[in-house]
């Protein structure tokens, strides 16, 4: 063998070609490298663009939305309320009162309010007292800000035994704000770290795990760079959802799409003299799938435009972005750094064409022998698992239920709860024409209302009321209170009105993520096969690939219901994980598919379908399931943010993606295959060649 390599080395010596085949590699290098260095501080910027609080959620023609607008006109500004909450184990001291005091006026100095503070209340038991503090909610990165220096205040030298924790609307803004702002940091060390140590086993190189880590980064920086100004600008809604789900998708489909390059390139180098050749071939050869999965995915994420929610619209633009990034970083950076380095790029080892039958090659026998039980045992056990998804628990989970950790709004939210009714401090907020309002009050006073009085102000013929809930404001009680004040003020003649607060917020939340999963998860079905029939010349291939990934997504469904039920015990989950976990999972499933089957058909061409379809699984099924793990794994990496939304869709997509590529890439769609035969060209041209 090393005869052979270096035969092969004095062969590339005689053919090497002319300067240009090298200057222009490292010109793209270079440009990269420049863009690189100048935008590298972006990512970590990104999270001063962030918009989390809960109307940046809402469909901009919601109700709640709309009040939330009119509360803008009466306050002068967007405000989001911080309930500074004291409390004792019992009666507070005889002092505490003027701690409370102190701390307020100190807090009420304090740049970033939106107004005067509330006088502090003491709970009827005469345990606890609240303060209420209007903290501008113009940029949600300064409300953190304000909300830190707050509660750095109100525990300065507390007395033994008074407690207090800030909660309210501000206080679980900041309390994200500080979760997802060492998203650039401790998510990004942590998934190159999986990255980096996968690729080392798969490559057993130190210098192609480095390309590739470093081709992932510029797309990163290039993705940070389109979105920060359209986030900033207000094109798009940016949360700290999004924004870790971006970083991870750069990662994970960078690495992809690299993998499935250097896998090319590696045999390429096989049979052809120089690397420049070889990268060239390499590249032309795998264009179409790279360019069709990622295509694939983008319009995916794009059908998430036809949600109601303006999270989810943000969420499509963004990760398309970071999926078109990742595809311009592997077609131009990533090629241009193999030519160059050569066979050098897979040191200490050379490609060569002595390799030993490995696992693949094995299961493609095994598949091709059997094809017809391995396809009907596959399917059975994907549909019985399948057949546990409707235990999964989707209809939302309290405010509290939102982190992990006990964070100090959480602390606080359930302190207030225990000393004051428990919508204090967010009330459900009623607009309506000033003319009217005592008689609005009267009707909200509905079951579950504790208190209920209107703000003197006028504005434009309006007037605010606000409805205290005796509930806490995230409970189910809570909302089903605020149905009954909607339909008790609507019936005021006259009144004109509009229902809103945080109560209402959650709820119509709520609904339209119920709504989307009806809408879009349709569309994307839709798009994806346009886009396989497409790719594949066929209907009945398109066809067979999505069905075979949605009985994968239903069967991770049920098997995430088991394990969030029995083993983390959630409370359950945001309607919105279904919806992001299909758009995930059938989008990045198809993507494998897509890798194989566009083998499959290029061997078709030269030894029929059944040769075609073993071989391309004998030489795909290493670099697909490396592709899969490393996916999977930079997916998992989104639990470490304590966050259950997060941890939830980290699983989902991890095991997802890990079920498609093993079991449904590596044994249903090849049995499937080889059962249906060039049929499964249909209605394309290939069907009418050898089986």
């Amino acid at each position: 063998m090393q005869v052979e390599i270096q035969n092969t080395r004095k062969h590339e010596q005689r053919t090497r070609p002319g300067p240009v085949r090298w200057v222009l590699p490292a010109l793209v290098i270079t440009a990269w490298l420049v863009f690189g260095a100048l935008g590298g501080g972006l990512p970590g910027k990104l999270a001063q663009v962030q918009t989390n609080d809960g109307v940046s959620f809402l469909p901009a023609d919601a109700e709640a939305t709309e009040v939330a607008h009119l509360q803008e006109k009466f306050a002068g500004g967007k405000i989001q309320p911080a309930l500074v909450i004291y409390s004792r184990d019992g009666k507070l001291a005889d002092g505490d009162s003027q701690v409370v005091a102190d701390r307020a006026a100190r807090i009420a100095r304090l740049p970033g309010l939106a107004g005067p503070s509330s006088a502090p209340v003491t709970a009827p038991a005469g345990d606890a007292v609240r303060v209420i503090v209007p903290v501008s909610g113009v940029d949600g990165f300064e409300t953190g800000k304000t909300v830190g220096k707050m509660r750095d205040i109100a525990a300065e030298n507390l007395p033994d035994g008074l407690r207090v924790n800030v909660t309210g609307p501000a206080g679980f803004t900041a309390d994200f704000g500080e979760v997802f702002g060492g998203i650039d940091g401790q998510l990004l060390v942590i998934t190159a770290i999986v990255v980096v140590v996968i690729l080392v086993l798969v490559y057993r190189s130190p210098l192609l795990p480095i390309v590739v880590l470093a081709s992932a980064g510029l797309a990163l920086v290039l993705s940070s760079a389109a979105v920060y100004p359209l986030a900033r600008d207000g094109v798009l809604t940016l949360n700290g959802q999004s924004q870790g789900i971006l970083f991870i998708l750069v990662f994970g489909a960078s690495t992809d799409y690299a993998l499935l390059l250097v896998a090319r390139y590696r045999e390429e180098l096989v049979d052809r003299a120089g690397s420049w050749q070889a990268i060239v071939a390499a590249v032309k050869a795998s264009f179409e799938s790279i360019a069709a999965s990622a295509g694939t995915v983008i319009l995916g994420l794009l059908c998430l435009l036809f949600s109601e929610l303006s999270s989810n619209k943000g969420l499509g633009p963004v990760a398309a972005i970071g999926i078109a990034a990742s595809l311009i970083a592997s077609l131009t950076f990533l090629p241009a750094a193999l030519a160059l380095l050569g066979r050098a790029a897979f040191w200490p080892t050379q490609p060569n064409k002595h390799h030993k039958p490995g696992v693949w090659q094995r299961l493609a026998e095994v598949v091709g022998r059997r094809f017809r039980p391995v396809w009907i045992a596959t399917a059975l056990v994907l549909a019985a698992l399948a057949a546990l998804a409707p235990m999964l628990k989707s209809t939302g989970v309290s405010q509290t239920d939102v982190f992990l950790d006990r964070t100090d709004a959480v602390v606080g939210q359930e302190v207030l709860a225990g000393h004051f009714p428990g919508g204090a401090g967010s009330p459900v907020v009623v607009v309506v024409n000033d003319q009217v309002a005592a008689q609005v009050v009267q009707a909200a006073k509905v079951p579950g209302v504790a208190d209920v009085t209107a703000n003197p102000k006028v504005v434009d013929g309006k007037v605010e009321v606000d409805a205290v809930l005796q509930a806490t404001t995230d409970s189910p009680e809570a909302k089903e209170t605020v149905q009954r004040i909607r339909d008790a003020v609507r019936a005021v003649p006259g009144a004109d009105a509009k229902v809103g607060g945080q109560t209402a917020i959650q709820a119509e939340v709520i609904a339209s993520a119920e709504r989307d999963r009806t809408v879009i998860i349709p569309i994307v079905l839709v798009v994806i096969f346009l886009v396989l029939a497409l790719l594949l010349r066929a209907l009945l291939a398109p066809f067979v690939l999505i069905a075979t990934v949605v009985l994968s997504f239903a069967a991770t469904l049920g098997v995430a219901a088991l394990v969030f039920n029995n083993v983390f015990d959630f409370p359950g989950s945001d309607p919105s994980v279904p919806l992001y976990a299909f758009v995930f999972l059938v989008a990045l499933g198809i993507d494998y598919n897509i890798f194989l089957m566009t083998r499959v058909r290029e061997e078709s061409h030269k030894s029929g379908t059944r040769a075609g379809a073993l071989h391309a699984l004998a030489v795909t099924g290493g670099v697909i399931t490396s592709a899969g793990v490393v996916l999977a794994a930079t997916f998992a990496a989104l639990s470490v943010l304590p966050i259950l939304f997060m941890a939830q869709i980290a699983f989902l997509v991890a095991f997802g993606v890990l079920l498609d590529t093993l079991i449904v890439r590596s044994l249903l769609v090849p049995a499937l295959t080889l059962d249906i035969g060039r049929r499964i060209w249909w209605p394309g041209r290939l069907r009418l060649g050898e089986r």
